[in-house]
């Protein structure tokens, strides 16, 4: 991986390196912008991911906040899990013992090593989902994580509902439209047909661990990459660049969101 990163880069990359492709991308001081990023399509960067956010709060100053998502999904039901499944017999043992979510100290899953390092930084608030958190830091970092409903987690009572309050940007650090948790806050806005489903955590409840079943939506991430082609062609309004060696993309989240569920709209009409 490491050697991969060296092949990518014609120079390492560095905190300032970085903060100069960010401002030259667009990423305005003072913001308030959620990240998804994979630090490998970064190439090799002097200090790895603590460097990558170093850069992100260098170009934000302190009237900006910094939003990743710190999902977990191995805190979910382990008869949905497929990638890899395990037997049937282990489910509820995986129920019944797997540590109940600690926004503090429970890792994320599979979200890439520039959000595990955002997650451990001083000041870092961070949402009570067990599965679809959103860490934050800065001046909205609270306003922005609490009240983090259980039910439909990337709704209305969610961080990305504050996130398009807050009138936020998005930023998409070498990863596609297809990691943008923005895009399922569309999907519940949309006027279409919805598929919910149920689903389970081992959370604390009045200081007891238990496992708590609640409904989330059946996301379909398939539509996301032509949703915000369109999106681009049609309004101009995302902003592509390099950042490191790297192609990362800028866009407004609430411009995005507005027109993903029109566009989800007019597609489940036709």
């Amino acid at each position: 991986m490491e050697a991969d990163a060296v092949a990518r880069s014609t120079r390492p990359g560095t905190v300032e390196s970085l903060a100069h492709d960010l401002r030259a991308l667009g990423l305005p001081e003072g913001a308030t912008v959620v990240v998804h990023s994979s630090m490998s399509r970064l190439g090799w960067v002097a200090g790895g991911a603590q460097a990558v956010v170093l850069a992100l709060l260098r170009v934000l100053g302190p009237d900006g906040t910094l939003v990743m998502p710190t999902h977990c999904r191995g805190l979910t039901e382990p008869s949905d899990w497929g990638n890899p499944p395990v037997p049937e017999d282990w489910w509820p043992i995986i129920r019944a013992e797997t540590p109940a979510y600690d926004p503090g100290v429970t890792p994320t899953g599979q979200m890439g090593a520039i959000v595990e390092c955002f997650r451990s930084f001083a000041g870092v608030r961070r949402s009570a989902h067990p599965t679809v958190s959103f860490a934050a830091l800065g001046p909205l970092a609270e306003r922005i994580t609490a009240g983090h409903r259980l039910d439909d987690g990337l709704s209305e009572d969610s961080p990305l509902a504050r996130l398009y309050d807050a009138d936020a940007w998005v930023l998409l650090l070498g990863v596609g439209h297809d990691n943008n948790t923005s895009l399922h806050l569309a999907e519940y806005r949309a006027d279409a047909p919805k598929q919910y489903r149920r689903q389970g955590s081992p959370i604390l409840v009045d200081g007891e661990r238990q496992w708590v079943e609640y409904r989330e939506l059946a996301h379909d991430t398939s539509l996301f990459v032509p949703l915000a082609k369109d999106f681009a062609e049609i309004t101009g309004g995302e902003h592509t660049g390099p950042v490191g060696a790297g192609t990362a993309s800028l866009t407004r989240q609430r411009a995005l969101v507005d027109f993903g569920a029109r566009w989800l709209t007019q597609r489940a009409a036709h």
